[in-house]
């Protein structure tokens, strides 16, 4: 009788460890799966020219596709099963088939590009080029140069008759399509240039070394980040003029504008923090202290709330931005240097450039779900889901 109970109860216990087993892979996964459903994401690895792609379901990497030394600017075709990026030693753009895991293009534009930008209904790709100070718009279904710009102001040098030196380092569409945003990093302006014909319609003096671009959602003031200085330039796109150069008590790491356009949120490692800016009237509006290295930031807009990577701790940082309050942070790593959120929210990823793998954060409760080893110097990042 005794031997009889403890197999019964032998039996009930593994039938127990299996359920669970069953209830934590669940729990693994995304809320929001669907059969069939693919989600993925892309991150370039800058020292061995390549690109991951991790199976985002099944929490593995399924392919490693070369694409050129030094690649970046990893975007998301907005209607094509497409990602996009940049080789910045090889000076093309490239194009990956998301289906195949291939890559189907690489397109000559020009020297030392880092970023590209698409227009919204995902016709046209803007680069600028760095080494060769100009800008390209490439049509998407043809994967054809169809414009070339120059950035800066037209100058000669008296003495010598040499061309100006630009060094156009990012190119920002406004939302209304009309408008391309140059940042100069050379020469401290920025170009404003006609979307269609890539032709110079103002050049604007800004703050020294500028850098990253963010545009309000109806395309009428721009903000400019220094990569020197602690400083932020505002820039009016309908009159051409500077509105001002804000101070924001440290060096910009990254911009990001709150969905609605109303605050521009600038992630600060020197100042151990993210300064907020009131849009509309051009002035600092608040500072939360966050740690010790904060660089890089990702809004996930339903839930009002903004990720804050912490290369120096190696954690992110979760802030509510309408109550201004700063949560627990997570621990995910070394040196994240990079993160992105899944279409539904649901899943947090933070790329690490110190140890090489792709943390997966169960965004709601903040929990680890795993680490993914990826390429050599991973940064960039990009999702698909299809």
């Amino acid at each position: 009788m005794k031997t009889h109970l403890n197999y019964r109860l032998i039996v009930f216990l593994a039938g127990l460890f299996f359920v669970g087993l069953w209830l934590a892979s669940v729990e693994r996964l995304p809320a929001y799966l669907r059969p069939g459903l693919r989600l993925e994401a892309y991150v370039a690895n800058t020292a061995d020219g390549t690109v991951s792609v991790v199976d985002l379901v099944k929490l593995s990497t399924i392919a490693t596709i070369p694409v050129g030394a030094r690649p970046s600017g990893l975007r998301t075709h907005p209607n094509r099963p497409e990602i996009w990026g940049v080789s910045s030693a090889a000076g093309t753009a490239w194009v990956l088939d998301v289906k195949t895991h291939a890559q189907i293009a690489s397109i000559p534009v020009g020297a030392a590009p880092f970023a590209l930008d698409f227009s919204p209904d995902g016709t046209r790709a803007y680069v600028a080029a760095s080494g060769s100070g100009s800008v390209v718009a490439i049509d998407c279904a043809s994967r054809q140069i169809v414009a070339r710009g120059r950035v800066g102001p037209d100058v000669r040098d008296t003495l010598n008759s040499g061309p100006h030196n630009a060094t156009p380092w990012i190119a920002r569409l406004t939302p209304d399509a009309k408008t391309l945003v140059v940042s100069d990093r050379d020469d401290a302006t920025i170009s404003v240039l006609d979307s269609a014909s890539l032709s110079t319609v103002a050049v604007i003096s800004v703050a020294s070394r500028p850098e990253q671009i963010a545009i309000l959602p109806d395309s009428a003031k721009a903000f400019i980040s220094s990569s020197t200085s602690s400083q932020i330039s505002v820039v009016d796109l309908k009159r051409h003029v500077l509105l001002a150069n804000l101070d924001v008590g440290g060096i910009p790491d990254d911009l990001d504008l709150k969905p609605d356009g109303g605050e521009l949120y600038v992630t600060s490692s020197s100042a151990h923090g993210v300064i907020i800016i009131n849009t509309r009237t051009n002035e600092v509006a608040g500072f939360l202290l966050l740690g010790m290295g904060p660089t890089a930031a990702e809004f996930a807009p339903t839930e009002s709330t903004l990720y804050v990577s912490d290369t120096a701790a190696g954690h992110v940082v979760p802030v509510q931005t309408d109550l201004r309050h700063v949560g627990r942070p997570i621990p995910v790593g070394e040196q994240p240097v990079q993160l992105a959120l899944t279409p539904g929210n649901d899943i947090l990823l933070a790329v690490d450039s110190q140890s090489n793998d792709l943390a997966v954060v169960r965004a709601s409760t903040g929990g680890l779900i795993t680490l993914i080893p990826l390429g050599s110097r991973p940064r960039d990042i990009a999702i698909t889901e299809f």
